[in-house]
């Protein structure tokens, strides 16, 4: 008896969740048809979401002012050269004790 009410509210739960997917991509798509247009303001106003809000502070310099550099700068470096930082940060570390220093 159990099972079968298992089985009922599984199939009523999954009929519930296949409607409701093809109810949003039903509207999906109308919406992805809909042209834009000055009067409706679609979807959104122009910075409607930033209307309100401060950036984040680490987009800004010392004065407040936005900065206009990139946040991420990466450079290439050898093998050798990432193996040799990696065993001066290993060297410089307060767990490691300078008499029992081993070589690799």
């Amino acid at each position: 008896m159990l099972h079968l009410i298992y089985l009922v509210v599984f199939t009523i739960l999954a009929l519930l969740a296949i409607s409701n997917l093809l109810r949003s991509l039903v509207t999906l798509s109308v919406d992805s048809h809909r042209q834009p247009s000055a009067s409706n303001n679609y979807p959104y106003p122009p910075n409607s979401f930033r209307a309100n809000q401060s950036p984040h502070p680490e987009l800004l310099d010392t004065y407040g002012n936005p900065i206009n550099e990139p946040l991420l700068v990466m450079r290439s470096l050898s093998v050798e050269d990432a193996r040799q930082q990696l065993d001066d940060l290993y060297h410089k570390s307060p767990s490691n004790s300078s008499d029992t220093s081993e070589e690799i």
